[in-house]
């Protein structure tokens, strides 16, 4: 089963401004952001990833391109629009400030599940529901990860940048937590969580990493063949969790 690396965009300046920037066009990272892509980058340098998914938006498609500048042989970052913002319609482009006076603001918190976002934005897309929003990226992450383990194998680390609430829909699919649990995950900018997506249920490995070593997710090398006559060991199945915890 392939590893999942969900990385969140860099800080950007509507982080910065307060501003819920959606898809509006434009929104770059800023200093910090683009600190925090560069530093993340240098953890990520000696891993050997196979691919790399990015949302459409500037701010994760800087946050990739900074990602992926070190290291050899790194993948050329393919664009999926399922991975993009959720469409938070005529709430695109205001201040969060005013949007927690909304009644709809105590939906999101409290009853995610329920929200959709009014109206459209300022490019006439459409409001989306929260519910929407994680069905699509959860499906564009099983693909994904699907078509890498059939093109790379097993052991293979893929990585995709995307935006706060939906890698956080994303995990909650993980954990098998209702959507209505989701506002407990928090992922903040330029943090690393890990899934595996085994047979019978997902892994999640770490959770809104900012800052520890990576170097434990590069794929051990290949056993060799046991010599004749040797004990076997007992394989353990893909999707069983160890008891104890494991090593």
């Amino acid at each position: 089963m392939p590893t999942l690396l969900l990385v969140r965009h860099g800080r950007s300046t509507a982080n910065t401004s307060g501003v819920l920037a959606g898809w509006t066009p434009g929104v770059a990272l800023d200093d910090t952001g683009r600190a925090q892509a560069d530093a993340l980058g240098a953890r990520l340098a000696a891993l050997p990833l196979v691919t790399a998914v990015v949302s459409p938006l500037q701010r994760c498609r800087e946050t990739a391109d900074r990602l992926l500048a070190s290291g050899e042989h790194r993948p050329v970052p393919v664009v999926d629009d399922r991975l993009g913002e959720a469409h938070y319609g005529s709430w695109t482009g205001a201040q969060i400030s005013k949007l927690t006076k909304e009644p709809l603001w105590r939906t999101v918190q409290a009853h995610p599940s329920a929200a959709i976002f009014p109206g459209a934005d300022p490019e006439g897309r459409p409001g989306e529901g929260l519910a929407a929003m994680q069905a699509r990226s959860v499906a564009a992450v099983r693909e994904h990860d699907a078509r890498v383990a059939a093109e790379h194998g097993p052991d293979a680390l893929w990585l995709a940048v995307s935006h706060g609430d939906v890698i956080k829909g994303i995990l909650a699919d993980a954990l098998g937590l209702h959507l209505d649990q989701f506002q407990r995950i928090t992922a903040d900018p330029c943090s690393v969580s890990v899934v595996r997506y085994a047979p019978l249920r997902p892994f999640v490995l770490r959770m809104n990493d900012c800052g520890g070593d990576l170097g434990g997710l590069v794929p051990p090398k290949k056993r060799r063949r046991r010599a004749p006559g040797a004990a076997a060991v007992p394989a353990v199945d893909a999707s069983d969790a160890v008891v104890g915890g494991g090593a």
